[in-house]
């Protein structure tokens, strides 16, 4: 049976072996220590922002985020519905609403235009928007120019979720970078990773203090234990930092080799009726952290399931594209603007083997067996 073959597993060198040893040896062992408070600088210093707080996963540092913007129960905070659950569910830890805005189908992110009809009517009916929360898909940053002054127009702050897009530009300026803050994610999947963990990016200090305290346990500065609010026990690891320390110093490379895959695939499908690499079109920014194809069945005369099943065979990683939020049991009662557009990437969408980890043999098979399931087409 052939080795399977993932859509991103990590990408670890002796790099990261000889970080996390010395971080043991060093005896900062707890969540606390010199790798923490050094991997918050450099990746602040990477993004162009003033602070970073580690913290143990990208979702601890959304939800962080939206309280310290002073969301709570009651709030509603606008969001794109073609994300991971964690976006959503960081919303509902607050208490407040969720309503969903639906994609721009040529990217996936949070259509502009949607967002102002959402915020126009949520204001027009007397509610209040607490936040925005866009996602930057697949790692392809948001239209942060168009979401960002639609935000200002109505005086609502944005949080960024950058889980999928560290290493990404728009406008020059580094994902994970806008807003008042962003939420960024090292799970073993992402671009680069910490086993598990995230960190909060922001310009404002008193964010920073406030996610700060809040993630650890919401202590007081005392010699005894004092609370006067509830707190998480969200902090990172001293030596999951010393592992994100390595990975930030690989991260370009590491880009580069998920864009030769893109490449890759753009070549394998070009001549392909009816296939598209998705998101593809002015890609230069992004870190393609994720490579996925939108099929159209009437022109292809195959869906994507049945590729996906054809890998799977020999035992190739593929999935669908995000199920959107406002489609899911558990949120499907949350209200939003939606014009169909990540129903249909859902249903048309395929994610493919795409990580920096891949070897030359995998990425061979991977090709071979596309090249052997349209050769039969």
């Amino acid at each position: 049976m052939p080795e399977r073959i993932y859509m991103s597993s990590p990408d670890v060198t002796e790099l990261e072996e000889q970080s996390i040893i010395s971080a043991i040896r060093s005896g900062w062992i707890a969540p606390l220590g010199p790798d923490v408070d050094a991997f918050e600088r450099e990746l602040a210093d990477r993004v162009g922002v003033a602070h970073g707080v580690a913290l143990s996963s990208g979702t601890a540092a959304l939800h962080l985020g939206l309280l310290a913007l002073g969301v709570k129960p009651g709030d509603i905070v606008v969001t794109s519905t073609m994300t991971f659950a964690a976006t959503t569910n960081a919303i509902v830890y607050t208490g407040a609403e969720p309503f969903f805005v639906d994609a721009d189908p040529a990217t996936g992110n949070m259509d502009p235009e949607l967002l102002r009809e959402a915020l126009t009517a949520l204001r027009d009916g007397g509610e209040h928007v607490a936040a925005i929360v866009p996602v930057d898909l697949l790692g392809k940053a948001v239209d942060y120019t168009a979401i960002l002054a639609i935000a200002d127009e109505f005086d609502v702050p944005v949080l960024a979720d950058a889980a999928e897009s560290l290493g990404a530009t728009h406008a020059g300026r580094a994902a994970g970078g806008f807003g008042r803050a962003s939420a960024v994610s090292f799970n073993g999947n992402k671009i680069m990773t910490t086993s598990g963990g995230g960190m909060l990016l922001t310009d404002d200090a008193g964010i920073a203090q406030h996610v700060r305290y809040l993630a650890t346990q919401a202590r007081q500065p005392v010699v005894h234990y004092e609370h006067t609010d509830v707190g998480y026990n969200y902090r990172m690891s001293n030596l999951l930092a010393a592992l994100g320390r390595a990975q930030l110093s690989r991260l370009d490379t590491m880009i580069a080799r998920r864009r030769e895959m893109r490449e890759l695939y753009k070549q394998l499908f070009g001549a392909v009726d009816g296939v598209e690499v998705f998101g593809a079109e002015g890609d230069e920014g992004d870190n393609v952290w994720l490579t996925s194809i939108v099929v159209d069945e009437s022109r292809t005369g195959w869906a994507p399931a049945e590729l996906s099943a054809a890998l799977a065979a020999d035992d190739i990683e593929s999935r669908p594209l995000w199920k959107p939020m406002h489609k899911q049991p558990v949120f499907a009662h949350h209200r939003g603007v939606i014009n169909g557009a990540s129903e249909r990437l859902f249903a048309q969408g395929l994610t493919l083997p795409s990580g920096s980890a891949l070897t030359a043999p995998q990425r061979a098979r991977v090709v071979d067996g596309i090249t052997a399931f349209l050769g039969g087409r």
